[in-house]
């Protein structure tokens, strides 16, 4: 499927901001990684998508390298303020909704593909991991920033807003393909 009308299909999915990704700006930090083991969300060892399940930074860097094209897929949300968390959370559950969704539409118009969401996969309640293999690995979503990337310089690299401004919340995340 060509690439504007899988842009079509993102945007009938709801993303507020579908936009070309140069895969060339996809830059593997070790950095980003450094900030997950800090573990504010309380996902790191947690998960097979979270660090350091999901692989090490150059293993991460090597799986999103074999890709050609991409997309920013970002879901913009309305809140109160900054201390809004029910909106907050109002936001991040659509946007993981979203890539739900993704996640059961992209094998109909590509056959190699990644998806880098906003947080942990959500597939499973319970993860497997470090117990049991993934019981979904062609399902399973990691995130932008367990990959390695600073999710604001891929929008500014990309020209793609990453703040929308008081009162709105966004979340980010990309699909990496080949044609």
């Amino acid at each position: 499927m060509e690439q504007e009308r899988i842009i079509e299909k993102l945007k009938e999915i709801g993303f507020e901001t579908v936009a070309p990704l140069d895969v060339n700006t996809l830059e593997a930090l070790q950095e980003v990684r450094d900030m997950c083991a800090v573990n504010t969300c309380g996902m790191y060892e947690k998960r097979w998508s979270c660090p350091p399940g999901c692989g090490t930074i150059e293993e991460c860097a090597a799986r999103m390298k074999k890709y050609s094209n991409g997309l920013i897929l970002q879901t913009v949300g309305d809140i109160e303020d900054s201390f809004d968390f029910e909106g907050i959370m109002e936001v991040s559950k659509l946007h993981g909704d979203r890539f739900l969704n993704v996640m059961g539409e992209v094998k109909n118009w590509l056959s190699d593909y990644m998806i880098l969401g906003a947080g942990a996969c959500r597939k499973c309640k319970e993860c497997t991991y470090p117990d049991a293999p993934c019981r979904f690995p062609e399902e399973a979503m990691s995130s932008m920033e367990a990959n390695g990337l600073f999710v604001s310089d891929v929008c500014r690299k990309n020209n793609v807003a990453y703040n929308y401004g008081e009162g709105k919340m966004c979340y980010t995340g990309c699909l990496l393909f080949n044609d």
